[in-house]
């Protein structure tokens, strides 16, 4: 059996690495499972999945779960408090794999720290590969651990990649990856009706159930923005190589194309479960729990190319990866703070882009060279955004 730990359990894709866990638990068992706030489903979580250890990064909720579970069968569990707990889990001996699907910034050295122990990582955080980079597909390659996308466009993409593919690996027969989106709640609203969304219509996806962040994030393009720069150090593509297509029935996950003139697509019911079973099936396969795809359901498939007018997200994320350096970096830090404040109706959803630009624009391309530069020029991009909303709204 492989044990596996889960970062970010109580999230979306944690719910659904564990619905695929319980479908196969001859074949996995639960090490570790990590939460932030939500001890309520943790707790539900730690009965049925009895794990070795849980780790509540909040202090105070985890003062909570503690009190919580006394008394309770799973009294003796082992629990861990604090972001630095995060790491000792990914890297426990006997964890196999790990699930790294913490959102934001805040998932980054526990994916790093599983990416040097040599862990299979089933990668659902954006962000290591967007802060990271070279220096995270470095540590990948040094400790030999195996790096499987989850992100379903990801996940697609290294389905049609060719047999034996290793992400990160150079592809040259393929010569091109067309990104699926599907356009989120706001493909067809008029550009000049944009400032008026309300948090409620932003986060109100029309094809995936995902949390707050990044269901925003899907409605300004700036998750496949995200995904574009993740792409071209998955597969080792320049940005020029990689065309974002907004799909709206979601069925097709990503394609690629070939030198031959093949393209390759992976097709699938929009469910999460698909691209984890298949990660944590690889090389196999197993079952997944989702319905078989029913194509005379879907009738037809429509494509459209995405409009940099309409989604300015998508056009800054392509303009960090061109330049390099920490600005992807600083393009992730300001999103996630521009995020909030509109979470929080501090500011317009049509402020965000403006937020990010501004913030953008304070900085130049260094070299992202270290951990320590690239968390500094996080926090300093962090900073800025933050000047930027309190400019907006005094």
């Amino acid at each position: 059996m492989k044990g596996i730990c889960v970062l970010g359990a109580t999230g979306s894709i944690g719910v659904s690495t564990l619905d695929v866990v319980k479908r196969h638990s001859d074949l996995y068992k639960v090490i570790a499972l990590t939460a932030n706030t939500n001890i309520d489903t943790l707790f539900e979580q730690c009965i049925e999945f009895k794990p070795e250890v849980a780790v509540v990064v909040n202090e105070q909720k985890a003062g909570e779960f503690k009190a919580k579970i006394a008394g309770t069968a799973i009294a003796d569990l082992r629990v861990l408090v604090g972001a630095e707990a995060l790491v000792e889990v990914a890297t426990l001996n006997n964890v196999d794999s790990v699930m790294a699907a913490i959102v934001g910034a805040a998932g980054l050295l526990s994916a790093l720290a599983a990416a040097k122990a040599g862990k299979t990582i089933l990668l659902a955080n954006k962000e290591s590969l967007v802060m990271l980079g070279d220096i995270f597909m470095q540590a990948i390659q040094e400790s030999g651990a195996k790096l499987l996308p989850i992100d379903s466009e990801h996940n697609a993409i290294f389905q049609c990649m060719p047999a034996g593919y290793i992400a990160g690996q150079d592809a040259p027969v393929a010569r091109r990856i067309l990104l699926t989106a599907s356009g989120g709640p706001f493909r067809t609203t008029p550009v000049e009706e944009l400032h008026n969304v309300t948090v409620d219509q932003a986060v109100a996806h029309p094809k995936w159930s995902m949390g707050r962040k990044i269901s925003v994030d899907s409605a300004t393009m700036m998750n496949k923005g995200l995904e574009l720069i993740e792409a071209c150090l998955l597969f080792n593509m320049q940005p020029d190589q990689i065309q974002v297509v907004i799909h709206p029935q979601s069925i097709i996950h990503s394609m690629v194309d070939y030198v031959d003139g093949s393209v390759l697509a992976q097709m699938g019911n929009p469910d999460m479960r698909i691209p984890i079973a298949h990660a944590m099936a690889w090389p196999e396969r197993f079952d997944s729990g989702v319905a078989p795809l029913d194509i005379f359901a879907v009738k037809h498939m429509d494509f459209e190319l995405a409009s940099l007018e309409r989604f300015p997200c998508l056009r800054l994320a392509i303009e960090a990866i061109k330049a390099g350096g920490i600005m992807p970096t600083v393009l992730n830090a300001a999103n996630e703070i521009a995020v909030e404040a509109f979470l929080d109706e501090k500011i317009r959803f049509t402020d965000i882009p403006v937020i990010i630009e501004k913030s953008m624009a304070e900085f130049s391309a260094t070299v992202a060279d270290t951990l320590e530069h690239i968390l500094e020029a996080d926090s300093q991009a962090r900073e800025q955004a933050q000047t930027m909303i309190k400019a907006l709204t005094t």
